[in-house]
């Protein structure tokens, strides 16, 4: 399949770190008629997971993760401006947060990423973000979903506290809450009555699509 050529290229430049092979790969993919869409998600994003599953297994520095994060970005800064021409509507509204005492950013920006050129209106409140200004933030913006992230062990009871947090302001019931982070399981998710654990980026983004479908 000719498209598959263009996957291939656009995956192995992320997960080999090269700014112009991405942009060329990800050039041609345009050119070829490559979904911008099916370029991010199985092109650029497999590419990103490739480097992150090398990390969890430490066979890849926390340095590589990120500079694989860049060159992703520099292959959708080619990527963008054909996703924006599609016009995509609306599917619905997410706020994502690295929860409080949490400065880890790649795998919530990229989730991002992804929500948006999927059709979401995303509301990204950053790193290191209080229980408060969260719960504010779902009562002001209503959204559908709310993502949150955490890659410490400490900080991960800080999900709890959010869950917490909603029910107290009663907003839990109207929006679905996704969970995710390298230490975060399926179990922990359940214990703090979140509605679901994301495995991966692509994962969590295919979960809040069915959800709002």
């Amino acid at each position: 399949m000719i498209e598959k050529k263009y996957l291939d290229a656009l995956r192995e430049n992320v997960f080999n770190f090269d700014f112009e092979g991405v942009k060329k790969a990800a050039e041609e993919a345009m050119k070829a008629g490559v979904h911008p869409v099916t370029a991010v998600t199985d092109g650029l994003a497999a590419g990103l997971k490739i480097v992150g599953e090398k990390f969890e297994d430490r066979e890849c520095f926390l340095s590589e993760l990120v500079l694989a994060a860049e060159v992703m970005k520099e292959g959708m800064s080619i990527i963008q401006p054909y996703i924006k021409g599609e016009e995509l509507k609306t599917k619905g509204r997410v706020v994502l947060a690295t929860v409080k005492g949490d400065n880890h950013d790649i795998g919530k920006s990229l989730v991002a990423t992804l929500l948006r050129i999927s059709g979401f209106e995303v509301i990204d409140l950053g790193i290191d973000v209080p229980t408060e200004t969260i719960v504010e933030a779902v009562k002001e913006r209503r959204p559908q979903i709310l993502g949150l992230s955490a890659l410490l062990t400490v900080t991960m009871p800080e999900m709890r506290e959010v869950i917490n947090g909603l029910k107290a302001a009663g907003l839990r019931e109207g929006v679905k809450v996704i969970v995710g982070g390298s230490p975060v399981t399926k179990e922990f998710a359940e214990k703090i009555g979140a509605d679901h654990r994301a495995a991966d980026a692509v994962e969590g983004v295919n979960k809040c699509i069915e959800w709002v479908r």
